[in-house]
């Protein structure tokens, strides 16, 4: 089973995935994230054609307004 590291803490795979697949099964398709995969941001539109290797660092962030 496939293991990274999604925001700091250890979260397993049901098996090798792209980024859309993670999102969807976090609740975050559709919405306005950024992603990093091992220290490099994605942009929205390759997402569905980049794929989650095992041991990867994944961060999300979600922005937020403020003033």
């Amino acid at each position: 089973m496939p293991r990274i590291t999604l925001n700091g803490k250890p979260h397993p795979l049901e098996s090798t995935t792209t980024v859309a697949v993670l999102l969807a099964g976090l609740g975050m398709e559709g919405k306005p994230v950024v992603v990093e995969l091992n220290g490099d941001a994605l942009l929205p539109g390759d997402h569905a054609t980049t794929t989650v290797p095992d041991g990867a660092a994944v961060e999300i962030i979600t922005p937020a307004a403020g003033g």
